[in-house]
């Protein structure tokens, strides 16, 4: 059996760490640099650093932050904000990543996934996609969650596949920062529904129970979150614990 794994997410603005509610309200968590080495040390899996402005703002993500904090971690570790070409991605892999994400230039440009994949290898391909229900479907937003692409979720996660991911980042944008669990049905969804690895974002809380539910409801492969690693409500090595004491195969 794999092992299902637990990855940090840091959300970085101005240099920063930060985390909001629903993709809003944003406030300080720390240092990214210092957080990363951290959650490395901790026994953390992976590492998720999104520059969540880049796009908006239409620029690139910083690399120099992206090399001190590969500098300071020894596991797998995915860069994403801001990345609109293949060029990108070589100067992010080069300054020390392991994985790309992209996400809203995957949407406006689904060829550049297969264009990726085919040079870098699938491996290092993520798509990251925020679904949020409208009218009783989920949807496919983009622009750091203010734009609705009128793309339905499930239409879009199998594209997505087809088109050469290795990975998908799925954020629930209804449970982002809520803290009030993952969200079950749209994780199982996509499970269901493709056959690459899944990670689930988006509504993590201090309780386990919501890991463990990520992970036996609707088989995730990985689950992604911030607060509670931040603000050290749930550190991954208590976390972990509570997972194999629940008969979930983790990494220790």
């Amino acid at each position: 059996m794999l092992a299902k794994r637990i990855i940090p997410c840091l959300d970085v603005k101005d240099g920063q760490t930060v985390k909001g509610v629903n993709f809003e309200n944003l406030k300080y968590a720390g240092d990214p640099v210092s957080l990363a080495k951290k959650y490395s040390d901790d026994g953390a899996d992976e590492l998720v650093f999104l520059d969540i402005t880049a796009t908006n703002e239409a620029r690139k993500t910083t690399l120099n932050m992206v090399e001190q904090v590969a500098k300071q971690v020894f596991i797998p570790f995915t860069v994403g904000g801001g990345i609109k070409t293949v060029e990108d991605m070589r100067s992010i892999l080069l300054a020390g990543a392991d994985k790309v994400s992209i996400n809203s230039q995957a949407v406006k440009n689904p060829q550049l996934i297969k264009e990726a994949s085919s040079y870098f290898g699938s491996q290092c391909i993520v798509v990251a996609v925020d679904g949020k229900r409208v009218d009783n479907d989920f949807y496919v937003f983009i622009n750091a969650g203010q734009k609705n692409t009128g793309l339905k979720l499930l239409d879009w996660v199998k594209e997505v596949e087809k088109l050469g991911a290795g990975e998908i980042l799925l954020t629930s944008m209804d449970a982002d920062g809520t803290q009030a669990g993952f969200d079950i049905e749209m994780t199982k969804l996509v499970v269901e529904n493709t056959n690459i690895p899944v990670i689930a974002s988006g509504g993590a809380g201090a309780d386990s129970k919501h890991f463990c539910d990520v992970f036996e409801k609707a088989k995730a492969d990985a689950a992604l979150a911030a607060s509670i690693f931040h603000f050290g409500t749930l550190p991954v090595p208590k976390l972990k614990e509570e997972l194999l004491k629940n008969n979930i195969c983790v990494r220790v």
